[in-house]
């Protein structure tokens, strides 16, 4: 299938649609998964708060400063080399290595980020998400489903949207830790 500027979303879930990053099953295993993924993709798109997480760990991790497992590390310094783009009305800096600002209106500025990205861009901002697929942006969906039942948010799409998205079942994957990579895309 040709690839070609599809923005992905792609995120942790519990069975009761929470995607606290704390509830999932962080393990060599669903690293792993999420290396593969990023691999595949030409760039890394965020929210504000979802980068700000990821700068107060990863560069660290890619400097050598924190002491993890090897599938964390290569995640890290894959991360470091990825381009990454952020969504932020209030923050202008982004000095981690190879970070970028989407500039200007949202809509015209991941379209752009999508048309000048072969590989894909990968969403990994929940509240993002909701207002990008609202703009119809988002073509595919990457969930890691965790076997737990969080009780508490945040819950994926907690904002809602204007109606029922339908998707088509690429491929479903259960890993050996009990959670299920689930791929779809957006139904035409």
């Amino acid at each position: 299938m040709n690839r070609m500027g599809l923005l992905t979303f792609s995120i942790n879930v519990t069975l009761d649609g929470c995607v606290d990053h704390q509830e999932g099953i962080a393990n060599e295993e669903t690293h792993a998964f999420f290396t593969r993924i990023m691999d595949e993709s030409g760039a890394m798109l965020w929210g504000r708060v979802t980068y700000e997480m990821m700068e107060s760990y990863w560069p660290a991790v890619a400097r050598g400063e924190v002491q993890v497992p090897p599938a964390m590390r290569e995640w890290a310094l894959k991360l470091e080399a990825k381009p990454k783009y952020v969504v932020s009305q209030t923050r202008n800096g982004f000095p981690w290595a190879n970070s970028h600002r989407v500039i200007g209106d949202l809509r015209a500025g991941v379209q752009r980020l999508k048309d000048a990205t072969p590989a894909g861009v990968l969403l990994g901002s929940g509240k993002l998400a909701a207002e990008l697929d609202r703009l119809e942006l988002i073509d595919e969906y990457k969930f890691l489903v965790h076997p737990r039942i969080a009780g508490h948010g945040p819950t994926l799409y907690q904002s809602g949207l204007p109606g029922t998205r339908r998707l088509e079942l690429v491929a479903a994957k259960p890993l050996r830790c009990g959670a299920v990579a689930m791929h779809y895309r957006r139904a035409h």
